[in-house]
């Protein structure tokens, strides 16, 4: 069975020959280089692109190994692009895997200290070498965006652009299965769109797949690229964020909540460097909070949501299934997937409650920046009761603003509008069809 993942072609198509390396990233087996070697390649081929026109190379492959030097790989791509005169897609696989060479001809000592660096060659250097050539169209794919994200601006010098890969979507995945929507949004909330385990029938083995991907991919690739002694408070750090999706936190709390669970205790400062690492490693990813009338982000306390809820829920061995927060999760994600900023909304009024004024917080689980717009979104597994309709609509109604309002409701249910302004929508048809682009007009 072969997944469509249409969007990430249309991307890819609308950058090629754009004079700049494009660079697939994402979280690991998520598909991106199947996305790359298979399903755009043949698209390519189809449009009419010669086999010969491609020039592959795998890092993580025995037969291309000698290629993680940089200079070994620079000099095979031009060995077989001698022909000006036609053009080359260059699709170059787990670009991460590439080793810095150090450059022999220069005189060491002539070096200031701090320009050392410059001493070595690494793939940035041969990639902004080969995007220049008129006749390449350069693809790479890497899983570490401490390596890549961050410094594309510094290192190509403007002249990459990335593609941000994500698991399955609820409408990719349900567009490869044969299931009714709501037997298929049940099994998406549980084992998530990690493509292996979407294509494996047994669900023991969806589960072992899924835990063996924490315990022999993820966890073990932070260890080695960050030096670290053990992955014990690793560990502790992702049990406690797995437990906690959609909740407020920060690095002290999760200093004491992994601290407790490892029965020692750790650093703010410490947490607060495994929290980047678990960022880069695309494994969850992380909401300010955003005062909607005072305009500004608090500093301290935030959300962390995981990247794919098939992950979390396997970490925690499938227990904890509040659907409440797993559906926040998968606004969350659904939301970034589709290129917008996110925030978490609070809302500061001041209530006489009990004859005495307070000032209080209350939530608005996301606000959708879309230019100088913003669209307000509140996760509500039902608003039966006319009680709970008005608690879970009180952030919205009191934002002092016109923004469009809209509540994501368990199920199919189809848009409806309330005497307030305010959107209802089934998560399900939420998931399915992007209606922001409908509302932001």
């Amino acid at each position: 069975m072969v997944i469509d993942r249409q969007e990430y072609i249309d991307n890819l198509l609308a950058k090629r020959w754009n004079g700049k390396v494009k660079i697939i990233t994402g979280i690991r087996r998520c598909g991106k280089s199947f996305l790359l070697s298979n399903l755009f390649k043949q698209h390519l081929i189809k449009e009419g692109v010669d086999e010969k026109d491609f020039i592959e190379v795998a890092l993580d492959r025995k037969s291309d190994i000698q290629y993680r030097n940089p200079n070994l790989l620079y000099d095979y791509i031009l060995s077989q692009t001698t022909d000006l005169k036609r053009k080359f897609y260059v699709l170059i696989d787990e670009i991460q895997l590439s080793y810095k060479v150090k450059n022999t001809d220069i005189n060491e000592s002539l070096v200031p200290e701090e320009d050392r660096d410059m001493l070595y060659t690494t793939f940035y250097d041969i990639l902004n070498d080969l995007m220049a050539r008129p006749n390449l169209d350069v693809y790479i794919t890497g899983s570490n965006s401490k390596m890549l994200s961050k410094d594309i601006v510094t290192n190509f010098r403007d002249r990459g652009c990335e593609i941000k890969v994500y698991p399955l979507s609820f409408a990719e995945y349900f567009s490869a299965v044969e299931m009714e929507k709501s037997d298929a949004f049940e099994e998406y909330l549980t084992y998530g769109g990690m493509p292996l385990a979407v294509l494996e029938p047994e669900e023991n083995e969806k589960r072992k797949y899924l835990q063996g991907l924490f315990t022999n991919v993820y966890i073990k690739d932070i260890v080695e690229r960050y030096q670290l002694k053990d992955d014990n408070i690793l560990s502790a750090l992702v049990d406690a964020l797995s437990s906690s999706v959609g909740s407020l936190t920060n690095p002290n709390k999760l200093a004491n909540t992994a601290g407790s669970l490892m029965g020692q205790k750790t650093s703010h400062n410490t947490i607060k460097n495994y929290l980047d690492y678990l960022e880069d490693s695309y494994l969850f990813q992380s909401a300010k909070r955003w005062n909607v009338k005072g305009r500004k982000y608090f500093d301290t306390i935030q959300k962390y949501y995981a990247m794919d809820l098939g992950l979390r829920n396997a970490r925690l061995n499938f227990r904890q299934q509040e659907r409440s927060h797993l559906m926040e999760n998968l606004i969350y994600n659904e939301l970034i997937r589709r290129g917008y900023s996110v925030d978490v909304g609070v809302v500061e009024l001041s209530r006489v409650i009990d004859g005495k004024r307070r000032q209080s917080q209350y939530e608005i689980d996301f606000v959708v920046n879309i230019g100088n717009e913003k669209v307000y979104i509140q996760s509500a597994l039902n608003v039966d009761t006319h009680e709970k309709k008005d608690q879970e609509t009180f952030s919205l109604r009191n934002t002092g603003d016109f923004f469009r309002k809209i509540v994501v409701l368990d199920g199919n249910r189809k848009p409806w509008i309330d005497e307030d302004g305010i959107i209802y929508i089934g998560v399900i048809p939420f998931l399915l069809k992007d209606i922001l682009k409908d509302i932001i007009r």
